[in-house]
């Protein structure tokens, strides 16, 4: 039987709000059987555990993301220290740099960044880093922070192999969402294609960043197998190779037994 695993997603988000039964059920229909859910802020990072509590197949993944680093505080950083030992945790994210949107001054999203990055290891635990407009300084604080043993995720990387290389040298895995399916995503289409498949991790960010052929609708955990099979495609190699090397990459990261 084909296993996928979601490593990133957002059932805990409004778009989902009392649809996540339904949402898990189609995901299994496409061998979708386990589901990361990413906290960004108070509210969705207890939404992921109550969701982890709840739903055999998903778990939590719980951190500030760089939009909310003006939120983070003594209260933030004790409630990450009181639930990174639950065992339905399995990474602390989704955390990093955001120059897009600048919602918080580079100073401030650097000094969450490396706070949440020394919470992490302390417990052991990866970490999953939303990156945006922001490359080389998110490249320079994980150097110097350090990866740690647990390694580290670049969420739905978009960059160029040689970008993506680089990380994987100080130990992280990069992962793909449905980005890598579009007709224009040349870069993102040669570093899957490049990258050794014990690096190679998939992802939705559901409900954003639709894969072909349903780009333009809502995401969802079941379109995971869509991204896999367009770097399959790319690879030259059988879906339900891919499907095997990434499950079992994912759940070594997150330190999960079969």
């Amino acid at each position: 039987m084909l296993k996928i695993f979601d490593n990133h997603t957002h059932l805990n988000s409004t778009e989902f709000l009392g649809r996540e039964q339904e949402i898990i059920a189609q995901a299994r229909e496409l061998g979708v059987v386990k589901l990361n859910n990413v906290g960004v802020d108070k509210k969705t990072n207890e939404w992921a555990l109550e969701l982890a509590k709840q739903f055999e197949e998903c778990y939590a993944t719980i951190g500030w993301h760089p939009d909310a680093a003006a939120d983070f505080d003594g209260e933030t950083e004790q409630f990450l220290h009181d639930n990174m030992l639950n065992p339905k945790v399995i990474a602390l994210g989704e955390i990093g740099l955001d120059y897009h949107w600048m919602e918080a001054p580079k100073w401030l999203q650097e000094d969450v960044f490396r706070k949440q990055i020394r919470i992490s290891k302390h417990y052991n635990k990866a970490f999953q880093v939303h990156m945006r407009d922001a490359l080389e300084d998110t490249y320079a604080i994980i150097r110097e922070e350090g990866v740690g043993p647990a390694g580290a995720i670049m969420h739905s990387f978009s960059g160029t192999y040689e970008e993506a290389k680089k990380f994987v040298e100080l130990g992280m895995m990069i992962s793909f969402s449905g980005v890598v399916t579009f007709k224009k995503s040349l870069a993102e289409q040669e570093a899957a294609t490049k990258l050794p498949l014990d690096k190679i991790l998939v992802e939705t960010d559901a409900p954003y960043l639709t894969p072909m052929p349903y780009r333009g609708k809502e995401n969802q955990p079941a379109y995971t197998r869509f991204t896999l099979e367009k770097i399959a495609a790319l690879r030259g190699i059988s879906l339900e190779k891919l499907a095997e090397a990434t499950y079992e990459n994912t759940m070594k990261i997150f330190k999960l037994q079969n």
